[in-house]
């Protein structure tokens, strides 16, 4: 089974100290976050998401979603070809839905459906 990939979508950064990430970006990007919570900060960057996540293994590095139709038949593909889950998928609100793989040779992928996703 093969998945459709339909590009790049969100990327996360993981954030041990949100509020400096969060007035970082802010000044970065010029603008303030469109969802701003101490579990999740997102900004919105020319139609793709840029999120921080306190929460996240840093050693991680940045998280990548890629969007596609399915989320649960593109961990299920991935799992077939030898990935690990890592986060199962988890409705995330507003119909949106993720989950996190880790591929044999140790990266982390991201996939998520999102029914609201449009370029600017």
């Amino acid at each position: 089974m093969s998945v459709p990939l339909h590009g790049l979508r969100t990327v996360i950064y993981p954030a041990a100290n949100l509020v400096a990430a969060k007035k970082w970006w802010a000044e970065l990007l010029g603008e303030p976050p469109y969802f701003d919570e101490p579990f999740y900060v997102g900004f919105h960057v020319g139609g793709y998401e840029l999120g921080l996540l306190p929460d996240a293994d840093r050693t991680d590095g940045a998280q990548v979603y890629w969007g596609v139709d399915d989320v649960a038949a593109a961990v299920r593909a991935a799992l077939e070809h030898g990935a690990a889950e890592l986060a199962p998928v988890t409705d995330v609100g507003d119909g949106i839905t993720t989950a996190t793989v880790r591929t044999p040779d140790g990266n982390v992928v991201g996939f998520i459906h999102n029914p609201h996703f449009t370029l600017e």
